[in-house]
């Protein structure tokens, strides 16, 4: 299917649901839900479940010295996550080729596949019926970066197809708990510290996430929460986008690729900082205790102070285009408050050792 051919698939109205929230939040289940009612008005649904496309090896985590930090492997996961976009967009174009996935995709293509097959040729419809069915792809991922989200924007924009985000809101506590009856859990670390990074739909300060609606989900799904999303979903099929490229857009996308970038560099230098503050706790012999407590509250910092940046970041104006800041200057800024703040954790629990 050529780029400008609005419509989606075979000129029938297609449109890419984004699931968000945190682990355990309920979006599997609710994606059987609306896959189930989609099929009762005819339509032609699947899910794209990133857990299953995206090997096991691409979140692992690697323990740095003294088990202080756990740090994720970002860049293969990103490249995963890319390739799953990939796989999305070719079955856009070719929706009849399965076998022919992109060499370097890297995802687990048995597990592609079953996303695709039922969108082809279910079993309620004939070849032409299918053809002329709506196509709804529904992404169930955490997407806790907006810049995570805006990605799948940009591809259905760039197809023309109908666009909209469900964002699940479930409490800590319930997320765990579920989490903890899975038979194959995540660590629960896990799950608190993506609360700290997890940004929910914004449509005040993001145009693009217009089409967005939250459910809580502390509770079981409701039929008037299905039914919801069906409505968001059908206005979201009505009107697709459109490809002309808006300044608007333009500058908030910029402003979460600096963003992100600024952040990472940052991190980085927050993960050296605490390694040179963690070997001069060692040099002033801390009680084991009071290292595990430092570790911890620097982390904690950490955390915070790279959450409180990401968010001053997009909310200043003049925050736009990679050439029009000082990308070291601003990360040094950063720095030197982060500094400042180490600094006194660590005097603090030296002080205690005494």
């Amino acid at each position: 299917m050529a780029a400008e051919t609005a419509g989606g698939v075979s000129g029938a109205p297609a449109c890419l649901c984004v699931l968000c929230g945190l682990p355990a939040a309920g979006k599997s289940t609710l994606a059987r839900n609306i896959v189930t009612a989609a099929a009762q008005r005819g339509w032609r649904a699947g899910v794209v479940p990133y857990d299953d496309l995206i090997p096991e090896q691409a979140f692992q985590t690697r323990v740095e010295e003294d088990g202080v930090t756990l740090q994720e492997t970002h860049t293969e996961w990103k490249l995963h996550r890319q390739a799953v976009l990939r796989c999305i967009e070719q079955f856009l174009e070719k929706p009849q080729v399965l076998a022919e996935l992109p060499s370097s995709c890297q995802i687990n293509k048995a597990a592609w596949e079953r996303c695709v097959q039922a969108l082809l040729w279910p079993e309620a419809l004939n070849c032409s019926q299918a053809e002329r069915a709506p196509l709804l792809l529904l992404l169930d991922d955490n997407f806790y970066y907006p810049s995570m989200r805006y990605e799948v924007y940009q591809l259905a924009r760039k197809y023309s197809l109908g666009f909209c985000q469900v964002y699940l809101q479930c409490d800590l506590e319930s997320c765990i708990r579920r989490n903890q009856s899975r038979s194959a859990p995540i660590p629960t670390e896990v799950i608190v510290e993506m609360v700290k990074r997890l940004e929910s739909p914004n449509p005040q300060k993001n145009s693009w996430e217009t089409s967005s609606i939250s459910l809580n989900t502390t509770d079981n799904l409701s039929d008037r929460d299905v039914q919801r999303v069906m409505e968001l979903i059908s206005s979201a099929l009505s009107n697709p986008l459109s490809p002309a490229e808006d300044n608007t857009e333009q500058k908030e996308a910029d402003r979460l690729k600096c963003a992100t970038s600024v952040v990472h560099q940052t991190d980085q230098a927050c993960r050296r900082h605490i390694s040179e503050a963690m070997k001069t706790a060692r040099e002033n012999q801390l009680l084991p205790e009071l290292m595990r407590s430092l570790a911890a509250q620097l982390n904690e910092s950490k955390a915070t102070f790279l959450h409180n940046l990401r968010t001053q970041l997009l909310q200043e104006a003049s925050f736009t285009q990679d050439e029009d800041i000082d990308m070291e200057r601003v990360v040094k800024r950063a720095m030197d408050v982060f500094d400042r703040d180490t600094k006194e954790i660590l005097l603090r629990i030296i002080n205690e050792n005494k």
